[in-house]
């Protein structure tokens, strides 16, 4: 039996195919796109846009917060459609 078959092996833990295996390096993949994501924007639109920190956002910082990740998801989604139309 290979190391992808169902069933158990020898230690009593129990085997995944190959396509459940697959299936949970994608998972765990997005995961960690969507946190180095979300940790880039942060960062980067939090430099940009706030200039004094304080307790709460001027309206001007909300907005340019706001726009900051709109730009961000958009130039991600660019990006992955290039990136997906030139691996076909």
């Amino acid at each position: 039996m290979d190391s992808f078959s169902t069933g158990s092996s020898g230690t009593g833990s129990p085997q995944i195919s190959a396509d459940e295996f697959m299936d949970q390096m994608k998972v765990q993949l997005a995961q960690a796109y969507a946190e180095e994501f979300l940790e880039t924007v942060r960062g980067k639109c939090f430099d940009k846009c706030i200039t004094k920190p304080g307790s709460s956002l001027s309206g001007s910082e909300s907005s340019c917060i706001s726009r900051c990740v709109d730009r961000y998801i958009e130039a991600t989604g660019i990006v992955g459609r290039a990136l997906f139309s030139a691996s076909r």
